[in-house]
């Protein structure tokens, strides 16, 4: 037996529990939002073209002025009626025979601003026949104005067209060449009670069938199919911006209704159909609802 058991005590070296390696320390990063880009203003562009109007023509009763518009202009009117501008402010107005002797061109601009040109329109002497007669009484009959109604909605639809032509920028020219018989303006008075003025110009060529052509290009919006009461054979051709030609008593038309014409082309022969004395042609201008002198555009007969 041995004398004593002696307890050996556990090791240092006895093997533990091994511990976890140390974590590293996780960094969290808080994004910072990128600053917006202030946007660089736009500058307002300057407009092209005058400050004012500026214009060139016949400043009289029955005349006419064509011009620019004020750079900018987003819409403009002579006294009441609006004027159509092409891409450039470009423009066609006119001054009625009895129009007063001040007008006013009125611009307003795209920032609102308005550009007034006041206008001094000359008055003329016109033609007048003072005749100790009654005019004739009595209206048209019921039974006239049942044909005459058609004719006359004809008549404004087509003076009232509005055409993609340009032919108010051009130097008008004769639609043929004769004597004046009657000129524009001209009017009876019968004992103080004035009668209708003459409208247009008369040329009398002495014999029905000469041709005549167009003063501008245009397009046709009436070329009548049978006479018309009083104008007999009528063609109307539109000028653009609201002007157009009609030409009356005709023996024959030579273009059709949509038939785009230019400057100098044959339209027609003149004749006496309608309530005509006589073989002549009749040329009237009108500007929306105001009628112009032929004479105005063209210079005195050649």
């Amino acid at each position: 037996m041995c004398a004593a058991c002696a307890v050996v005590p556990q090791s240092d070296s006895a093997p533990r529990t091994p511990t976890s390696a140390p974590q590293a320390e996780t960094v969290q990063a808080i994004a910072t939002p990128a600053p917006t880009p202030v946007p660089t203003p736009t500058p307002t562009p300057t407009p092209s073209g005058p400050s004012t109007f500026i214009y060139d023509g016949e400043l009289t009763q029955g005349g006419w002025i064509r011009g620019q518009a004020p750079g900018g202009t987003v819409s403009a009117r002579l006294g009441e009626t609006e004027l159509v501008l092409d891409d450039d402010g470009n423009f066609f107005a006119a001054f009625d025979r009895d129009a007063g002797t001040q007008e006013v061109l009125v611009a307003t601009l795209q920032n609102g601003r308005e550009v007034r040109s006041p206008l001094t329109v000359s008055p003329r002497d016109w033609n007048i026949e003072r005749v100790n007669v009654a005019r004739r009484a009595g209206g048209a009959s019921e039974s006239f104005m049942r044909r005459r109604q058609p004719e006359l909605d004809a008549i404004w639809d087509a003076r009232t067209a509005e055409s993609d032509t340009d032919g108010w920028k051009q130097d008008f020219i004769w639609p043929l060449t004769g004597r004046i018989s009657g000129r524009f303006g001209s009017q009876r008075i019968y004992r103080g009670e004035p009668g209708s003025y003459h409208s247009g110009i008369d040329i009398a060529t002495g014999s029905s069938g000469n041709p005549f052509v167009a003063p501008a290009d245009g397009v046709v919006t009436l070329a009548t199919d049978s006479p018309f009461s009083l104008e007999g054979n009528l063609l109307i051709i539109d000028h653009g911006a609201g002007l157009n030609s009609a030409f009356l008593h005709l023996s024959d038309i030579a273009v059709q209704d949509g038939d785009v014409v230019k400057q100098g082309q044959m339209l027609g022969r003149i004749g006496s159909s309608g309530r005509a004395t006589g073989p002549h042609l009749h040329w009237s201008l009108k500007w929306h609802l105001t009628r112009l002198d032929p004479i105005l555009f063209t210079g005195p007969m050649p």
